[in-house]
């Protein structure tokens, strides 16, 4: 079980360092992808792949079962996923708020997977994501509401 920090010392983690989080590139048999549609900061409101944060003192490996399991409802190995590459995410923004009223950016260093699966959007999890659906690649690259973020795992050029 992944350990919460207190929100202080969250705080000072995040205006201080680089967070490291595992990005899910998710597909179907049809190819679509999914993606959900951010309730908290940082990205709020876009629609964006699950994943997560990695904890201290947490394999590779087990950051991977947790996460599968809290974004997705089903525990994936990583032995099951193919690794995109590395990433670097900057927000001027954080769960805390806005970078206006609380002053405190958000850095990622995010290793991406891409892994193949067939779910129902209606049973996922929503404590990160509001809405699921399955995008076509190419409508995905062409949205404006799909984060850049998102986008850079399909495609290098993107926006």
């Amino acid at each position: 079980m992944a350990k919460k920090l207190p929100r202080e010392i969250f705080k000072t983690v995040v205006s201080s360092t680089p967070l490291v989080s595992i990005d899910l590139v998710v597909r179907n048999d049809l190819g679509e992808i999914l993606l959900g549609e951010r309730l908290n900061r940082p990205a709020q409101g876009c629609w964006f792949v699950p994943g997560g944060r990695i904890v201290k003192n947490e394999s590779l490996a087990d950051a991977f079962l947790r996460l599968t399991e809290e974004e997705l409802g089903v525990a994936v190995p990583v032995e099951q996923a193919e690794f995109i590459g590395p990433f670097e995410h900057f927000y001027s923004d954080s769960v805390f708020g806005a970078a206006e009223s609380e002053g405190v950016s958000t850095h990622y260093v995010v290793l991406g997977y891409s892994i193949k699966l067939n779910l129902d959007v209606a049973a996922l999890p929503n404590q990160q994501h509001g809405n699921y659906r399955w995008w076509p690649e190419e409508s995905l690259l062409a949205d404006p509401s799909v984060h850049k973020h998102s986008k850079w795992y399909l495609d290098a050029n993107a926006d």
